[in-house]
């Protein structure tokens, strides 16, 4: 069946794809090559197949907690077989992410009547996520939902009229809500532009929840469609190479964006930045690209998967994306400190130890420990830091200590000579 692939009202490719599983098996035509996902390359050899890995990355991974249980638990209570594909057909691929979806030849759809951002959607899919079984007869499936990433329970649902993304906890101690908390009061406290994380609780289970990043013209780009875009040279680091792709693109700012969120992911051992969970804002209308994203995303970090009493904030911890310990990665900003404000950070252990107190952890230290171990964090940075910075010293020093050095030597010289015994010559 062929649909028409459309970034906002802009037709870009037609693309020949299944329906059902909303896999692409060709593409018969390039109507807008520039509003093309910028990974996916131009060569007739690669350019379907690019969009079909593209394609399927937006639906809900298998991986995600709870998924395939949920797809089984509704087949058994109500008959319906659903998949990931499938779900994302449902919504013609749209999302709250970016602007991309796609639109049956033959029976063309208006954005403007179905965009998820000024359009209200269904709340059903969240709810059979999240393992709420809708028991009213038609599920309604177009719903955001359906193009969320990432491993972890999650849903958007419509309060007040703003599009809030509402995401749980794993393993025991369900800890990434409160570590999404705990990363906002950083950045607040050292100005890192971020998204504000709050928490959230449903019948007793906490969630964090989190506004929409992008409005109804722009998308959210990652950082693995950035650096998919080329191929890096042998001679480049990852780092290098990143910071190249996004210069050549023209995306501003971004040496100090990767400064900020590496210090971020520093003092709370984040384990998990890898290429898929931060990125770049577009205009999808202009497709100027406006900055770096403000970080999220920070959950998998602030040692959640420790027991307590194995908890060592001086250790250096795996790290992603650049290197593989965050003290490695600290070193590739280490000439772009200088925004950093220490004295920003004073009481920060009481308001974590705030956020903590909040969790049932079912270790009754696990709290101070955590916000002692941010302090401990803080500290070790600083120190870091020392290490990296050379100490500077003025002309006015240098003239001064050379000053008093010599007048250190002539004092030494002078009592030298004072407790020399004078030589007598003897008379002829």
């Amino acid at each position: 069946m062929l649909y028409t692939l459309m970034h906002r009202e802009q037709p870009v490719a037609v693309l020949d794809m299944n329906p059902t599983n909303g896999s692409i098996n060709g593409v018969r035509e390039v109507l807008a090559a520039e509003h093309l996902p910028i990974q996916v390359r131009h060569d007739n050899l690669f350019i379907a197949a690019d969009l079909d890995k593209w394609f399927s990355g937006r639906a809900i991974p298998a991986s995600r907690s709870g998924f395939r249980q949920n797809l089984e638990d509704l087949e058994l209570q109500r008959g319906i077989e659903l998949s990931s594909g499938k779900l994302l057909m449902e919504c013609y691929g749209l999302s709250l992410s970016d602007q991309y979806w796609v639109s049956p030849v033959d029976a063309p759809l208006n954005w403007k009547k179905i965009n998820f951002y000024d359009n209200p959607f269904s709340e059903d899919v969240g709810n059979f996520l999240f393992g709420q079984i809708v028991e009213r007869g038609i599920l309604d499936l177009v719903s955001p939902c359906n193009t969320s990433d990432g491993w972890l329970k999650k849903k958007w649902k419509i309060i007040d009229g703003q599009r809030i993304l509402i995401k749980g906890g794993s393993g025991v101690f369900s800890q990434e809500p409160f570590n999404e908390a705990v990363a906002s009061a950083i950045c607040r406290r050292l100005n890192i532009p971020h998204i504000e994380y709050s928490l959230l609780w449903e019948n007793g289970v906490p969630y964090s929840a989190c506004p929409n990043m992008t409005n109804n013209r722009q998308d959210l780009v990652s950082a693995f469609s950035i650096y998919s875009s080329g191929k890096k040279p042998n001679h480049l680091s990852p780092f290098d190479y990143f910071i190249a792709c996004c210069e050549q693109l023209g995306i501003p700012g971004v040496r100090r964006f990767l400064s900020q969120m590496l210090v971020l992911d520093f003092l709370i051992c984040n384990q998990d930045r890898h290429f898929g969970n931060f990125g770049a804002i577009r205009d999808a209308v202009t497709l100027e690209w406006l900055g770096m994203a403000p970080v999220y995303d920070s959950g998998t970090s602030l040692w959640l998967d420790k027991l307590t009493p194995d908890i060592h904030p001086r250790a250096d911890a795996a790290a992603k994306p650049f290197r593989n310990t965050h003290g490695k990665q600290l070193e590739l900003v280490a000439n772009d400190l200088e925004w950093l404000d220490f004295s920003s950070l004073q009481g920060l252990q009481e308001e974590i130890y705030n956020i903590y107190e909040k969790a049932h952890f079912g270790e009754p230290n696990r709290a101070a420990v955590l916000s002692q171990a941010v302090t401990t964090r803080c500290e070790l940075l600083q120190d870091r830091i020392r290490e990296f910075t050379p100490q500077k010293v003025s002309i006015q020093d240098i003239c001064q200590n050379a000053t008093a050095r010599a007048k250190e030597i002539n004092t030494q010289h002078s009592k030298t000579e004072e407790a020399t015994p004078k030589r007598i010559e003897p008379e002829i």
